[in-house]
């Protein structure tokens, strides 16, 4: 592997020690290969690197390393770690820090906006320092900084995004690094970026994975289950829900209105179950399928997770709304159906466009279920199965009578929180 590209003025100082002794690195990249074939997590190929540097004799007291991500939450990850410590510190960084005047005032932008790939400043001359983190920096007692920036693609030095992995270090040492220590270290960096990129690479694909099929789901597909046809047979509670009165809203309000308004509500909708321990599926226009695995489960504690989150749902929708009235915004309601069965859990779809879900009678039942929220104007509608598994719940129920489900031979009875209301669910 080539030598990372190095900036002769940025790696020498006044103070440079002379006389320092090469370091004894000859082990330290057959083990950043082996840390990286294993797939060991980034904070802990960070800390192995950062320890082994430290003891062929190269006097860091603090490294940091940062790379951009694709994730819903954070635009990058960065990590600290300092001698003495088992593993890195996580710092996951917003989307909105990469824009900030925090990093427009920091050693890395500098690098990415002039192209270069190293960088090197002095912190105890006594003067000011052109970045605030370096003061910082000085004030714990550091007295040199240095870092390195390796691209994906080293030919890009004219994109000033971060692609590649920022790696910084600082010492205490009365005279600083030793410039043909550095030398060593900023060569050895590639192989570690290498492992960094792969394991990252990984965590792009599981976060991607579980973002949009959900973390079981995702978690099957990563490890394999990728194959059309390939499902199984489980019990779990199925919950169907959507919102009401979106249809008459998406009419009257602007796109960039109507999808804040949607993902608010879907929120609410949401929480309750992922609190609960159940996994979203699929989201279906204004609502969604989610199911609570009963695998290996107590059936009636399951359920009364997922009957918690309904009434959860119920009185967080409720204090949302009028919020919502209180500011003369237009609110919505919601329909939802509980019922528990075997369905088939698994991908569905075309060769090479699948959908992990759960099919089956079940979650036919649960849908019609939920489709007779709005003619019997109910929030809750709850199935004859689900209700024997929760008879004994500190919610009580009441039944609503036995109706005919579209597309199903045989009625069902049908229950409700004892105390729901009878407010208008139109839409």
């Amino acid at each position: 592997m080539a030598e990372a590209r190095l900036d002769t003025p940025a790696m020498t100082s006044p103070t440079d020690r002379l006389t320092s002794e090469p370091l004894d690195i000859s082990g330290l990249l057959q083990q950043v290969v082996r840390n990286g074939l294993e797939g060991l997590p980034l904070d802990e190929q960070l800390s192995a690197f950062s320890r082994a540097l430290v003891a062929s004799g190269f006097p860091m007291k603090r490294v940091s390393m940062g790379m951009r991500t694709l994730h819903p939450h954070y635009g990058a990850l960065t990590y600290l770690w300092r001698p003495g410590m088992d593993r890195a510190e996580f710092a996951p960084q917003d989307r909105t820090t990469l824009g900030s005047d925090t990093f427009k005032r920091s050693p890395i932008n500098h690098m990415l906006t002039e192209g270069r790939d190293t960088y090197r400043c002095r912190l105890d001359t006594g003067e000011g320092l052109p970045f605030p983190v370096l003061e910082a920096i000085r004030d714990e007692g550091m007295t040199d900084y240095a870092a390195c920036l390796v691209r994906y693609d080293p030919g890009a030095q004219g994109n000033s995004t971060l692609e590649g992995v920022f790696f910084s270090c600082a010492t205490d040492e009365p005279s600083g690094f030793d410039g043909e220590q550095l030398r060593q270290v900023y060569a050895v960096l590639p192989h570690l970026a290498v492992a960094i990129k792969s394991r990252l690479t990984y965590e792009v694909a599981k976060t991607v994975a579980e973002t949009y099929l959900g973390k079981d789901a995702g978690d099957r597909v990563l490890t394999g289950e990728i194959e059309r046809g390939s499902a199984r047979s489980i019990d779990a509670v199925i919950w169907f829900c959507d919102l009401r009165g979106f249809t008459q809203l998406s009419d009257r309000l602007d796109r960039d209105e109507l999808v804040a308004l949607l993902n608010q509500h879907l929120e609410i909708l949401a929480r309750p179950v992922q609190e609960q321990g159940g996994q979203i599926l699929k989201f279906m226009g204004d609502g969604f399928l989610a199911t609570f695995d009963l695998t290996d489960k107590d059936p009636t504690a399951v359920c009364h997770a997922a009957l918690a989150a309904a009434v959860d749902l119920r009185a967080s929708f409720a204090a949302f709304a009028q919020t919502r009235v209180e500011a003369a915004k237009p609110t919505l309601g919601f329909g939802l159906a509980l019922h528990v069965g075997e369905v088939s859990y698994g991908n569905i779809g075309t060769d090479d466009r699948l959908d992990f879900t759960v099919v089956g009678r079940a979650v036919n039942e649960a849908s019609r279920i939920q489709d007779l929220c709005r003619p019997l104007k109910r929030d809750l509608l709850i199935s004859r199965d689900f209700q024997r598994l929760v008879n004994n719940s500190p919610f009580r129920l009441e039944t609503i009578g036995s109706y005919e489900l579209r597309g199903v031979s045989s009625s069902q009875e049908l229950f409700t929180l004892a105390a729901s209301s009878d407010a208008s669910i139109d839409g």
